[in-house]
């Protein structure tokens, strides 16, 4: 799937370092720029497949970018976004993976970007509707948490930290030793004592790792 992008990152070396890295797996970045206004002007110009932000940028140096990206999630909810921090920022983290129905939305720290394959690997997850969450992320906002999960068993948050961190059913046997039908199981569980409404299983688990990064 070849993907235009619309990149915003206000360091030049790593904004070209980018650009071809991303056009060698044949993406096209449409417009790079550097600030978040001139992001917000560039998806309104270019209609990307793909939006890809630091979070850091001009003029405050502060989360322009990552609060550039909230709100083109708002004003369009369909439109993927993937972060790129060095940093964890919690508040507008969690608001970014909360915006829309929580598809398409990714947050990964920049050390990420030196593991090119898992780095091209989620800007394809990203901008075909799935979400994407740093490990470190994930971590971080765990920290946050509150009841909703007070009713999972430690297996069963195991399981859903996995999921928040994108890993497939088969990934979970691998990584906890157990079965394909221990993790059916543990999620159908997961499911159910978050209350979550009735959807199509990719919807209920997206909405599953929410409640989990919320909380």
């Amino acid at each position: 799937m070849n993907l235009r992008i619309v990149l915003a990152e206000d360091g030049v070396l790593l904004r070209e370092g980018l650009i071809g890295l991303l056009a060698r797996f044949g993406h096209q970045v449409v417009a790079a720029v550097g600030d978040a206004g001139a992001l917000r002007a560039a998806v309104e110009e270019h209609t990307p497949d793909l939006v890809v932000t630091d979070v850091r940028m001009p003029p405050g140096q502060s989360d322009e970018g990552l609060r550039a990206a909230v709100t083109l999630r708002e004003r369009q909810p369909g439109l993927p976004v993937l972060v790129l921090s060095q940093y964890v920022q919690r508040s507008y983290a969690a608001d970014l993976l909360d915006s829309g129905d929580g598809s398409g939305v990714g947050y990964l720290l920049k050390d990420r970007i030196g593991q090119i394959e898992e780095f091209v690997t989620a800007v394809a997850e990203v901008a075909g509707g799935g979400t994407v969450v740093d490990p470190e992320v994930v971590r971080q906002l765990l920290r946050r948490r509150r009841d909703p999960l007070a009713r999972l068993t430690p297996r069963e948050r195991e399981v859903l930290a996995l999921m928040a961190q994108g890993r497939s059913n088969a990934a979970i046997c691998r990584e906890l030793v157990v079965s394909d039908a221990a993790v059916g199981k543990h999620i159908g569980n997961i499911l159910m004592k978050l209350d979550l409404p009735p959807a199509e299983e990719t919807h209920r688990r997206v909405l599953a790792v929410l409640e989990f990064l919320r909380a």
